[in-house]
């Protein structure tokens, strides 16, 4: 079973609780991760990228992609939920929130704090929302989407992913150590917050 399409299980309420702390955390992980300057997620370095060009926030460019992202929902002929939707609105917000509340570290050692903090919440806040069974994210459903045109996630993913990633580096997102050290380590984390998050609903 794909872990986007998990059975719904736990009260109404606590689900939710889950749904909001993840999507949250998935912003404040964001943030730290910015605030680091050691780099980003393929994704964040495109909404990075938009923001020097359109001197919007990178909060409103994460909302705003996420909503265009929603569109290419359509002829997939995808479902959105109200994880979907609550995603599209939350997690650019809480990032804006969390890049003006923390301010940069200076050292190297707060740097790598920030890096490592941040993967951490996101791959905690992906267990949380996911586990909730409000439906996936914006461009996790896309890539639901595109499986379902023949393409294999990981496949779908992958191209969806250096695709962004090449053009948030041309606009300007920032590329670095932290963008390795995401890619080798969010996989793995994300697995083990899915399994212990589970078990403890």
């Amino acid at each position: 079973m794909s872990e986007l399409s998990l059975p719904r299980s736990g009260s109404l309420s606590s689900r939710l609780l889950r749904l909001y702390l993840g999507l949250t955390a998935y912003g404040s992980g964001i943030g730290l991760l910015v605030q680091s300057g050691l780099g980003l997620d393929p994704w964040e370095v495109f909404h990075q990228g938009l923001s020097v060009r359109t001197g919007w926030s990178m909060g409103v460019c994460i909302n705003l992609v996420g909503a265009l992202v929603l569109l290419l929902w359509i002829p997939l002929r995808q479902r959105p939920g109200l994880g979907t939707i609550s995603n599209v609105l939350l997690v650019g917000t809480f990032a804006d929130l969390v890049m003006w509340l923390v301010p940069e570290p200076g050292q190297w050692a707060a740097k790598w704090a920030f890096l490592l903090g941040g993967i951490v919440c996101i791959a905690a806040a992906s267990g949380l929302y996911i586990n909730a069974g409000f439906g996936p994210g914006p461009r996790d459903g896309l890539m639901t989407g595109l499986a379902r045109l023949g393409l294999s996630i990981r496949l779908g993913r992958t191209l969806v992913e250096l695709t962004v990633l090449g053009a948030g580096w041309l606009l300007g997102g920032t590329v670095g150590v932290g963008t390795v050290v995401f890619a080798v380590t969010i996989g793995p984390l994300t697995q083990l917050f899915m399994k212990v998050l589970r078990a403890s609903r």
